[in-house]
């Protein structure tokens, strides 16, 4: 029986993806609202908080039940879906259908990470930049500390997760994203993905356009041949 309280306030569904849940077919739930401002954000349609309707997660329900055998991953993204307080029943719900739960998020609610951390089976932790540079780049100011709080809880946790930096060229140089990579490796992050952003309908007009000083592909290769070895999976991404 589901909770007819959940209301869990519904942004999307990608209904099926080999990507958000690595060695896994899942679908994402997307939830509206976020409390940062990436200049990059490529769905700043989903910024702005709301209360949702029970129908909406009823509907993640009976999309969910319609995939079993089919589905083996479920992953909760946005936004940022720890902003809200019902998340943790409905990961327990997906995952007490039988799917394995994974989490999409950017870290600034350590205490509802920690909550919902023995429920999952996998995180995608994202690296807005290197201390005091999240700050910059994510457009709030305090939560760089928070971040490095969920980053300790998942080192500390066992759980299996990935940190991925999306890069636009107007926030870093090659040089930061190494020393931020470096930093991460320090730290004991073991898979770590950098992901080019997209350049359509970012929530800062300027950054719809290539910055300067964008490196060349021979370049970002030459930056992964010289971090690689730190980690057990370095990616690329475009």
């Amino acid at each position: 029986m589901s909770n007819p309280k959940i209301r869990l306030p519904i942004a999307g569904l990608t209904q099926l993806t080999t990507l958000d849940f690595p060695g896994h077919l899942a679908c994402v739930v997307f939830t509206q609202g976020c409390p940062l401002r990436c200049g990059y954000c490529h769905n700043p349609q989903m910024i702005l908080p709301r209360r949702g309707k029970v129908r909406e997660w009823q509907g993640i329900r009976d999309f969910l039940e319609s995939r079993r055998g089919l589905l083996e991953a479920v992953v909760f993204s946005g936004g940022e879906p720890t902003l809200h307080p019902q998340l943790p029943e409905a990961v327990a719900q997906a995952s007490a259908m039988g799917f394995k739960v994974g989490l999409h998020t950017a870290g600034p609610y350590p205490a509802k990470l920690a909550e919902l951390l023995p429920l999952l089976d996998w995180v995608g932790l994202d690296v807005k930049g290197n201390g005091p540079e999240y700050d910059r780049i994510c457009g709030r100011p305090g939560l760089w500390r928070r971040h490095t709080r969920s980053l300790a809880l998942l080192l500390d946790s066992g759980i299996d997760f990935e940190c991925r930096t999306t890069v636009h060229w107007r926030d870093f140089s090659l040089t930061d994203v190494e020393n931020l990579a470096l930093a991460l490796a320090d730290r004991g992050v073991r898979r770590y993905a950098i992901q080019a952003a997209r350049g359509e309908q970012c929530l800062n007009p300027a950054y719809r356009q290539p910055a300067i000083g964008t490196p060349t592909p021979d370049m970002l290769e030459k930056l992964v041949a010289r971090l690689e070895h730190r980690f057990d999976s370095l990616s690329l991404r475009n």
